[in-house]
């Protein structure tokens, strides 16, 4: 049983946290011992939190179930360096290759029911130890030895020193947070962290108007301060005025959601919100203990009293509920802030304070500078309406899935750091936490964590009418489709020209544009071909079997961009994108339509059209006799057929029997060429001479397909 215990009479922090360096500015052999004195200060804190488990049993525990048990964090901070420096060639060999290999990869939560139950021989924390003094030793020793020159770019070695920092205050944050949620009885309280033990009456939460404006957001390199590769680019958001809570939602008004059965009522909830609540089952927040009737609060390593004045911290789920119960309230439009609302809300109330990393006198409950805990939500104000905690205290949950901006690019030591978030899933918090340091600190910092997860978070919420506009941020990962969104919208291979693109311009000589009110393009796949006939048809219609092309079609019309992750050489993988704008598409996207068809039982609707464009589909039908015979009725008088392929005739697709082509008849070769003109000679002429165009399908960076298919083009007899 957990004891309740008094509170600890130390208020502020003991410790002293190095702010991170600017590395635009300075001199190379001060800035190489300031340096030095950030990664020590980051390493013995981090060190220092792990002094608040009881015992070396605690370090093998998993306070959640879907996350490791401590002693990988302890481990995997100090591996990281090892594995980047490494995979940066900074240096070539493993320290202990057994625990960097079982230290590497973390744990993101991918569903609250995917439980992991691996097994693992873990190491005793005195072999973790004497490995962490072994890479904080070599790690010092690069310091003294690689050269450093100003500004330090991406590129250069002491930025992967620097990613080694800054993912170690990550890992000093999420830490605390594992650390928070294991029993009471496996923590004890410790000098370097102690909890606040101020608390007093609660505020009123009103709401303040803040005017709306352009948001600007993205670095750019060379930066003033490392960051991590999702922040740099450039974007830029119209905020309409909305108005803000003036703090942040404290327990005491949270309570009123409790008291009023929220957890216990689905109308407040997202499907997945609600999904997750049964699972738990969740009737309060995560950090509230009920002892006997009464509401106690758990810190860090100890329960006490609660503290109504702070804030609470929730997942995303919680909080979105809190805004759905509150607005139905109060009559009002309330949500969560989106990324731009929140950085509004920043620009209207700091102004006027220096940014971090400058700043002399910490201004907020943030970089370990007030206490292990949070404190009262007016606590720290900002501006002329005395807004709480525009930083610090907690995060904030914000409306925004996580995306890369315009002109992202990964960070080639760090490839899975961002981009496994760019999925829809993983939101945006803002502003830091009390355990917040480095560049979490930082105003452009992104992080993002999954909707059930808890972190030291809270959130405030806005009244608006504007709608939330999440930007479609999911990286498509499966091979095949990811294959044909190279096909038709990557690089050219070995000079040969893109196969879609092609395609159309090889036929748009030989056809009558005076007639260009609708296309069809089947087999449109993942839709190159469909955009580019849009160039020159009012209409055009894009159909496929799969409904995973098309949907990858139709993301392109609604969000003009897709990003996909193709293999290089085994699991490796690299990142790509590309928008319509890029390839001069997007002007007439909204002229297509895309959906699953089938081409061989077409709907009667697919009909009128002057041009039908059969790419790289006949070998694939199972019944390409009848399609040919059903597809005359479908153009107009004078319209065009246009087939290409590769007359790759396979069983797997069309039972032999149906093949046109590629077969022997009456003893003499019988080409799919032969079969066209057999079977079209009735109600159609060729109107070209047959051509060749040749395609190249990348499947791994040293494996390519080179085809090369046949386009004829046909003309409907009056």
């Amino acid at each position: 049983m957990s004891i309740l215990k008094k509170p600890n009479p130390h208020t502020s922090m003991q410790l002293a946290v190095s702010k991170t360096p600017l590395i635009n500015q300075g001199n190379a052999s001060e800035k190489r011992a300031e340096i030095k004195q950030h990664f020590i200060s980051t390493y013995e804190t981090y060190e220092s939190l792990f002094k608040c488990l009881k015992s070396e049993s605690a370090f093998y525990l998993k306070p959640e179930p879907l996350r490791h048990p401590l002693i990988f964090y302890y481990a995997h901070t100090a591996v990281f360096f090892v594995n980047k420096l490494r995979v940066a060639k900074i240096i070539s060999n493993n320290i202990n290759e057994d625990i960097e290999s079982m230290m590497a990869i973390g744990v993101d939560e991918m569903s609250w029911d995917d439980l992991n139950d691996a097994n693992y021989d873990w190491p005793s924390v005195q072999e973790v130890q004497t490995y962490r003094d072994q890479v904080k030793s070599m790690v010092l020793a690069l310091i003294d030895e690689l050269d450093l020159s100003l500004p330090i770019n991406w590129e250069d070695p002491f930025w992967i020193i620097l990613m080694g920092i800054e993912h170690e205050r990550i890992h000093l944050e999420t830490s605390s947070v594992l650390i928070r949620q294991m029993d009471i009885q496996h923590v004890v309280s410790h000098s370097d962290w102690p909890h606040s033990n101020v608390d007093h009456d609660v505020v009123t939460n009103s709401l303040q108007s803040i005017p709306g404006g352009t948001v600007i957001q993205g670095r750019s390199l060379p930066s003033e301060t490392y960051g991590w590769d999702n922040e740099y680019g450039q974007q830029s958001t119209e905020v309409k005025d909305f108005k803000t809570s003036q703090y942040l939602v404290s327990n005491h008004e949270f309570k009123a959601f409790v008291d009023d059965g929220g957890y216990l009522d689905e109308q407040w909830w997202t499907d997945e919100g609600w999904q997750w609540c049964q699972f738990k089952p969740a009737k309060q927040p995560t950090f509230w203990v009920n002892r006997d009737g009464n509401w106690l609060y758990r810190c860090m390593t100890t329960e006490i009293e609660m503290p109504w004045s702070w804030p609470v911290d929730v997942n995303y789920l919680e909080a979105k509920a809190f805004c759905n119960w509150l607005s139905a309230r109060n009559g009002k439009s309330i949500r969560l802030p989106t990324e731009a609302e929140w950085y509004r809300i920043h620009e209207h109330t700091m102004s006027d304070q220096t940014p971090y990393p400058q700043w002399q006198q910490t201004p907020a409950n943030i970089d370990l500078s007030v206490a292990a805990s949070s404190v009262p939500v007016d606590k720290f104000t900002f501006g002329q309406q005395k807004l709480g905690d525009v930083i610090g205290n907690v995060w904030q949950w914000t409306e925004t899935a996580i995306d890369g901006f315009k002109g992202f690019k990964v960070h080639p030591a760090y490839d899975d750091f961002s981009v496994p978030t760019f999925d829809g899933q993983h939101n945006l918090i803002k502003g830091g936490s009390w355990a917040s340091t480095g560049n979490e600190v930082h105003t452009d910092s992104r992080y993002a964590f999954r909707r059930h997860f808890f972190q030291h978070a809270g959130f405030r919420y806005v009244e608006s009418e504007q709608q939330v506009d999440q930007t479609f941020n999911t990286y498509e990962t499966d091979e095949l489709i990811a294959q044909y969104l190279e096909f038709h919208y990557g690089a050219a291979y070995f000079g040969v020209p893109n196969f879609p693109k092609a395609c159309i311009d090889a036929l748009i000589p030989h056809v009558d544009l005076s007639h260009n009110q609708r296309a069809l393009d089947l087999g449109c796949a993942v839709g190159r071909s469909t955009f580019e006939l849009a160039r020159y048809y009012d209409h055009v219609d894009g159909l496929d079997f799969s409904t995973r092309f098309i949907r990858n079609a139709i993301n392109l019309v609604e969000h003009g961009e897709v990003k996909y992750m193709i293999p290089t050489e085994g699991e490796l993988t690299e990142l790509k994108s590309f928008s319509l704008a890029d390839l001069a598409l997007g002007d007439k996207a909204n002229n297509t339509e895309f959906a699953q068809g089938d081409a061989c039982n077409l709907k009667p609707k697919y009909s009128n059209y002057d041009l039908i464009f059969a790419g790289n589909l006949i070998d694939r039908l199972y019944q390409p006799k009848q399609f040919l015979e059903s597809i005359t009725e479908r153009l107009n008088s004078k319209g065009y057929l246009v087939i290409t392929s590769p007359y790759t005739w396979l069983e797997e697709f069309t039972q032999k029997e149906n093949w046109l082509g590629g077969v022997k008849v009456n003893g003499e070769n019988y080409t799919t060429l032969d079969a066209l003109r057999d079977a079209l000679r009735d109600d159609f002429e060729m109107i070209a001479v047959p051509q060749d165009v040749p395609f190249v399908i990348r499947e791994t960076a040293r494996k390519h397909q080179h085809t090369v298919a046949q386009l004829t083009i046909w003309r409907k007899k009056a």
